[in-house]
C-alpha cells in the first residue's frame, strides 16, 4: 500500500499520489498519460508522479487502472476510491480497431519488474505471453474471454506468477532451454537450438538472444511480442533495445534484431518500454534495419 507520508515530492496536490516505492516500470506512464509522469531523480533513475490530478470522469478511470495494474502498489489516493470498475476494465485491447484480438493484462508484477504481459486470442486457443501478477479477478475474466491455452514466457526474468496461472488454466508453458530457472524447468515445453519453431500456423517462434540467452520473440499476424529484446522510445517514433540490459550479448542481439527485418508485421509489444506501431510491413523492416545500423 502506498504510503502517503513517503510520497514523491513533485506530486501535484490532490486526492492521487505516487510514494517513492515506485520502481519506474513505466506502465502508469503509458496508461495514463494525462495524469503521471516522469522525474529525474530518485532511488532510480527516474520515478513516476502525478503531474497532474485527474481532470474528469475518464482521466480518473485511467488513473485508477494504473493503480491497479501498479507492480509495487506505488500509487495511493487520500481517500479510499472504488476501483472495481477499472479493474474490470482489464484486460483491455491494445487497439479496439486494428488488433482488438490482443489484449494489455494489466496487473504486473514487481517479480517481473513490472514487465506488460498480453493475451491473444484465438479459435484454436488464447495465448498468454509471459506472465502477470496472479490475480483471481484477472483470471475470471480470462476465464469469460476463453481461458489460456498456452502461456510463452518470452525469458528468464519475466515468469512472476506462471506456476499460479499453470494451476488455474492447465495451460502449456513454452520457454527457451537456455533461460530455464529451477522455477521453469518444470514447463511442459522448453525449446531448443536457434532455428524458428511454428507453435501452430499464425504463431511463430522466434529465437532472439542477446537481452538474455534464451530470449524469444513470438510473432503473430501482424504483431511481434518481443520480450525485452526491442521497445519504442518514449516517443512512440522509433525502436531501441539497450546495451545497459543486455545479460548475454550485445552482438547477439545486433544479429537477433536483424534477423527480425526478414519478417512482416507493423506491431512491436515488448514486456518493458513501449509499444511501437510502423506505417507498414516496409517501414517496420525500415526501423528495424535503422535500429540495427545504430547498434
Amino acid at each position: 500500500m502506498a504510503r502517503r507520508d513517503d510520497a514523491i515530492a513533485e506530486n501535484a496536490p490532490g486526492e492521487l499520489f505516487v510514494d517513492s516505492s515506485c520502481i519506474d516500470c513505466d506502465l502508469c506512464r503509458q496508461i495514463a498519460p494525462a495524469v503521471f509522469s516522469r522525474t529525474r531523480r530518485g532511488r532510480f533513475s527516474g520515478q513516476s508522479y502525478v503531474a497532474h490530478q485527474p481532470a474528469g470522469d475518464a482521466d480518473r478511470h485511467r488513473a485508477l487502472m494504473a493503480l491497479v495494474t501498479c507492480p509495487t502498489s506505488s500509487i495511493g489516493t487520500i481517500r479510499k476510491l472504488d476501483t472495481r470498475a477499472a479493474a474490470a476494465s482489464l484486460p483491455e485491447p491494445v487497439d479496439a480497431a486494428m488488433l482488438p484480438h490482443v489484449l494489455f493484462c494489466g496487473y504486473a508484477s514487481a517479480a517481473s519488474y513490472g514487465a506488460a504481459s498480453w493475451l491473444v486470442r484465438r479459435p484454436d486457443g488464447n495465448v498468454l505471453v509471459d506472465s502477470p501478477r496472479w490475480s483471481a479477478a484477472l483470471a475470471d475474466r480470462l476465464e469469460a474471454l476463453g481461458g489460456v491455452r498456452t502461456m510463452l514466457l518470452t525469458h528468464r526474468d519475466d515468469v512472476a506468477d506462471h506456476e499460479q496461472w499453470r494451476e488455474r488454466f492447465r495451460c502449456e508453458r513454452v520457454i527457451h532451454e537456455a533461460d530455464t530457472s529451477p522455477g521453469t524447468r518444470g514447463c511442459e515445453r522448453i525449446l531448443e537450438g536457434a532455428d524458428e519453431i511454428p507453435l501452430a500456423p499464425d504463431l511463430l517462434v522466434i529465437p532472439v538472444p542477446g537481452h538474455t540467452r534464451g530470449s524469444i520473440a513470438l510473432l503473430h499476424g501482424d504483431a511481434l511480442f518481443s520480450g525485452d529484446h526491442v521497445w519504442a522510445a518514449d516517443d512512440q517514433r522509433s525502436l531501441e533495445c539497450g546495451r545497459d540490459v543486455c545479460w548475454y550479448s550485445w552482438p547477439e542481439q545486433r544479429r537477433s534484431v536483424e534477423r527480425l527485418a526478414a519478417h512482416a508485421f507493423t506491431w512491436v509489444l515488448p514486456g518493458h518500454g513501449r509499444r511501437f506501431r510502423a506505417a507498414s510491413h516496409a517501414a517496420m523492416r525500415g526501423e528495424l534495419l535503422r535500429l540495427v545500423a545504430s547498434m
